[in-house]
């Protein structure tokens, strides 16, 4: 995410995918919403782009500029664009005159430009100082050429969502395995609460779902080769993952295309519904204080003992470096700051759903939630980066938002839905 425009701004951004994926694609060619660094800036200052435009977003960017600057000297001028318009135009910007580092995506969305060459790899920063970074962490920053291309900065997992004080009232227990989930869900029902709530609308929620599914029945490598387009999408592993799919929907809130995420989380927090399949963007919809407290999640249920749940989608955000920057030791020097877990710290004390990407990160005065984000993604087996961040920006909006419609208006027709995909996946990628 859903989404500040990070976590709370990954809401937005995401509800705009469609635009944005094709940006990212070079399909757009919108210009002068968003623009770079002009020839009149001080050689010396370092120009940061920056896609955090939430309030609370934009208070953790200040915070940690404030730090590099009082420690370093260095001097940042922030180039503050909505994450909508960022997203739109970032493919133009690149192109044009980008400020020195820019905050963006992992996944798909980093290599893209790395293999365009509008980026500059960051490979000697993550030398030096990229100790603090998990292997999934550095894995989801490097680039098709083996370069590191992005610092990471903040994630934030997916889960099943609850309300313990409603779960504590009515006698559930998180269930572990598909089975107990699919027991406890039944249990709802009959109690009058619908189990599962679910709203589509937006186009990209339903990725959530269908990622950890495919995760749990058929391990991170092959989840990945499908979604690289490795993979055919008739291949009767893929049909499993919408069978099982199917096979829960009528647990879920029902006519989820007309229904928004945000209404979604809002049937949650009024414990109208008694779980959400979501990320942890969902606690912006709880207002500070007892209702974000009582909020817990656990993790997406086991399918198959032999591929297990140590599989864990968690998309990540950071900084990346235009090419050719035109202060490179400025941002080069910023960069490496950014690698420090107290700058992570600062960012996450405005944006608290926002969870610091580094591993010495003292979290301790944070909420509970948050400490116990980063210990399920710290001890995760694999990181994905959720379907629209992990495949072919054209492909997650072209052919699989609709492809999620058409399965959740006629679920019922699973070799039809996967044929069409693999049809259109094979013009997409060129196969």
């Amino acid at each position: 995410m859903n989404r500040n425009e990070l976590p709370h701004p990954w809401q937005p951004s995401r509800r705009t995918f469609l635009k944005a994926a094709l940006g990212a694609a070079g399909a757009l060619s919108t210009a002068g919403l968003l623009s770079g660094c002009t020839g009149g800036v001080d050689p010396h200052v370092i120009t940061l782009g920056s896609r955090l435009s939430d309030k609370n977003a934009k208070l953790g960017v200040q915070d940690v500029v404030g730090m590099f600057q009082q420690q370093t000297g260095g001097a940042v001028r922030i180039n503050s664009v909505d994450s909508t318009s960022f997203q739109e135009n970032v493919n133009n910007y690149l192109q044009g005159t980008p400020d020195d580092v820019f905050t963006w995506m992992s996944g798909y969305r980093m290599r893209y430009f790395a293999d365009k060459g509008l980026v500059d790899d960051v490979s000697p920063v993550w030398q030096s100082h990229g100790s603090g970074f998990s292997d999934s962490f550095r894995e989801a920053s490097t680039g098709t050429d083996g370069r590191q291309y992005l610092i990471p900065f903040f994630y934030y997992p997916w889960a099943v969502f609850y309300r313990p004080s409603l779960w504590q009232q009515r006698g559930y227990v998180p269930p572990k395995t598909f089975d107990e989930w699919v027991a406890l869900s039944k249990r709802m029902q009959s109690d009058g609460l619908t189990p599962i709530g679910f709203g589509v609308r937006d186009g990209w929620s339903p990725f959530g779902t269908f990622d950890y599914l495919d995760l749990r029945l058929n391990g991170v490598d092959f989840h990945r080769s499908l979604l690289a387009g490795d993979v055919s999408w008739t291949d009767n592993r893929v049909r499993s993952v919408f069978d099982t799919w199917r096979e829960i929907l009528p647990f879920h809130q029902p006519q989820p295309l007309g229904r928004k995420m945000s209404e979604a989380q809002q049937a949650l927090l009024n414990k109208e519904a008694g779980m959400l399949v979501a990320g942890m963007f969902v606690a912006q919809s709880f207002p500070a204080g007892p209702d974000r407290e009582d909020l817990d999640f656990f993790a997406f249920p086991e399918l198959d003992s032999a591929v297990g749940t140590s599989a864990v989608e968690a998309p990540m955000d950071g900084f990346m470096m235009r090419k050719d920057p035109r202060n490179l030791e400025g941002a080069q020097q910023f960069l490496s700051f950014l690698t420090n877990a107290d700058a992570a710290v600062a960012y996450a004390k405005q944006d608290p759903q926002a969870i610091p990407a580094h591993r010495d990160a003292d979290l301790s005065s944070f909420p509970p939630l948050v400490q116990k984000s980063a210990a399920l993604v710290q001890g995760a087996g694999s990181i994905t980066q959720f379907l629209d961040r992990d495949t072919r920006p054209d492909f997650a909006s072209v052919v699989m938002i609709p492809a999620m419609q058409q399965f959740l208006g006629n679920p019922n027709d699973v070799d039809g839905l996967v044929r069409s995909i693999e049809r259109q996946k094979a013009a997409v990628f060129g196969q």
